[in-house]
């Protein structure tokens, strides 16, 4: 509750937008807070001037400014003169403000301060909000919008902690929807005036803390002949207080000459003004990665816009149990990338999508995996942008990581591997791509590889003939007894490890079949945790970790509901 007669009780600062276009700010020294406060001055459109002697070297970024011309550097001390002399020639030569960044313990800073306030000149001292009559805001900005959060000198951090929190709920493209908005009243006020509606010049708000009048949404009668004069300004107010900020982002000038349009012809209703009635929906499309395979391993979000989507677009390789969350009445097709036949698939379902989402669908391009990994995540996303629709991406939990951790290898352990390789097994159009040099402390994982199994272990551990083109004098042979694993299913109840080496592995995926989608872990990490001791390969089927973790969950709450 808002009492009067208290408001002298506790004393705010007074916040305001200041226009510095060509001001002289004068800055006392020359550490990195005065590049900070130069960098300000001149996105304001103020002429900064450093004052500070000459000590061998100027911090970069200000010295940056002064080859740049848009910062004047006075090689010397303060002298208490420069506030009256080196300000511009319309006010007397003041300058018009004062950032001294020597900290509230120098004598200097205290001693500006008071010259400042006697001249009526605005001051900041760095660290020493008593020796201000200013501070500088923490602000978010886009285009014409800006946002400034000041804790009044008692929490810069948490001043810029909470400028990232308010500006994180804002719409992208805010700011353009502002000038949008902006151009479109000033031309509403221009139509009216010419067609003679109203006789008053522009109605332009004095300042942004003007709120709506009190008469704002009073009922409006055929026979109100001045509200009549201004309707369609009114509409503008009223969808500039309603809408959500995410439609008034998006909207456009079409969406907004339709509604001007159908307000000539006098079919304007609530429906319109509510936005209900704007250009047809424009189609939506995700890019997300159903993760390694068991249901539970997709992300919060992939498993929403799942249950959203109007048309599913998935990956041969995306496992039953994830396929079978999909609503019955949504629209699946799943990918036909059978041998030979990847390309053709791949612009089948580019079509399909686009063909979705010009009919204003969503969709949802789900990959096994992580989109951004061997997933062509980054052409497909190319391919939707150039035709107007930018996708949503979300992540996977790659296999390339979490199949070794489903297998208990760790892809890193300390004094054995100290980094992680992932490959492909398979370059474009089938080609074999460039072996990786043996590095003893290195894991490296093949995707897409188990299909030539064969020739990738004799390119890691031969060299090729003579009458190769491939070069392999740069490169160093890996050992035949290096530990490998073939991972097959990861994190699925029929998950299959295959344990072995260089040496042996092909024999023993010959000799027990594929099971797809797999990938090849090779390094000494493999046999950290599991050795195979004498023999040439063992075989572990099956995994339940994720299954029982469900199970345990359901009876927890079943107990707990009893």
């Amino acid at each position: 509750m808002k009492d009067a007669s208290s408001q002298g009780a506790s004393q705010v600062p007074l916040l305001a937008a200041l226009k510095t276009e060509s001001q002289v700010h004068l800055i006392v020294g020359s550490n990195p807070l005065a590049a900070s406060r130069c960098a300000k001055s001149v996105e304001s459109g103020a002429k900064p001037t450093i004052i500070a002697p000459d000590a061998g070297s100027l911090q970069y970024t200000l010295a940056a400014y002064v080859d740049q011309g848009s910062v004047q550097w006075i090689r010397r001390n303060f002298q208490d003169s420069d506030l009256t002399s080196l300000g511009r020639e319309d006010v007397d030569h003041v300058v018009d403000m004062v950032f001294v960044t020597l900290g509230g313990n120098n004598p200097l800073s205290s001693h500006i301060s008071n010259l400042c306030r006697r001249l009526r000149i605005p001051v900041n001292v760095t660290d020493a909000p008593e020796l201000c009559t200013f501070s500088l805001l923490s602000t978010y900005s886009d285009g014409p919008l800006h946002i400034g959060i000041t804790t009044s000198g008692r929490g810069c951090k948490l001043a810029s902690r909470l400028k990232r929190e308010i500006s994180s709920t804002l719409p992208p493209h805010l700011g353009s929807a502002i000038d949008r908005l902006g151009s479109v009243r000033r031309r509403l006020w221009e139509e009216d005036f010419a067609a003679g509606l109203c006789d008053v010049s522009f109605d332009v708000d004095e300042d942004d803390t003007t709120g709506q009048k009190h008469t704002f949404n009073n009922l409006v009668t055929e026979d109100d002949v001045n509200a009549a004069k201004t309707r369609r300004m009114r509409w503008l107010s009223q969808i500039c207080e309603y809408w959500p900020l995410r439609k008034l982002a998006a909207i456009t000038d079409s969406d907004i000459a339709s509604i001007l349009q159908a307000y000539s012809a006098g079919k304007v209703t609530d429906a319109d003004v509510n936005g209900v009635r704007l250009s047809e929906k424009k189609g939506k499309i995700i890019l997300a990665g159903a993760g390694p395979g068991h249901p539970d391993l997709l992300t919060r979000a992939t498993y929403n816009a799942i249950q959203s989507a109007d048309i599913i677009l998935a990956d041969k390789l995306v496992p039953a149990p994830v396929l079978e969350l999909i609503p019955r009445r949504t629209e699946v097709h799943i990918a036909r990338k059978f041998p030979g036949n990847a390309d053709q698939a791949q612009e089948e379902f580019l079509r399909m999508g686009l063909d979705a989402l010009t009919k204003g669908r969503h969709v949802l391009r789900l990959k096994q995996g992580d989109p951004y990994l061997y997933g062509r995540g980054g052409e497909e996303l190319e391919f939707f942008r150039a035709e107007g629709y930018t996708p949503v991406v979300l992540p996977g939990i790659t296999s390339a990581l979490s199949a070794p951790l489903f297998a208990e290898i760790p892809a890193t352990h300390r004094g054995v591997s100290d980094q992680v390789l992932i490959c492909t097994g398979t370059g474009r159009k089938g080609a074999a791509p460039e072996p990786p040099t043996y590095v003893p402390t290195q894991t490296v994982v093949f995707l897409m590889a188990l299909h030539r199994i064969s020739a990738l272990v004799e390119s890691l551990t031969v060299y090729p003939t003579e009458d190769s083109d491939q070069p392999h004098q740069t490169r160093t042979l890996w050992p035949k007894d290096t530990p490998c694993a073939i991972i097959e299913r990861a994190s699925c109840s029929d998950q299959r490890v295959i344990r072995s080496t260089l040496e042996h592995v092909c024999q023993a995926f010959e000799a027990e079949g594929s099971r797809p989608p797999g990938l090849l872990v090779v390094g000494a990490s493999c046999h950290v945790l599991h050795k195979p001791d004498d023999q040439k390969y063992i075989v572990e089927e099956g995994f339940r970790g994720l299954d029982e973790l469900r199970s345990a969950v359901d009876l927890s709450m079943m107990n707990g509901t009893a």
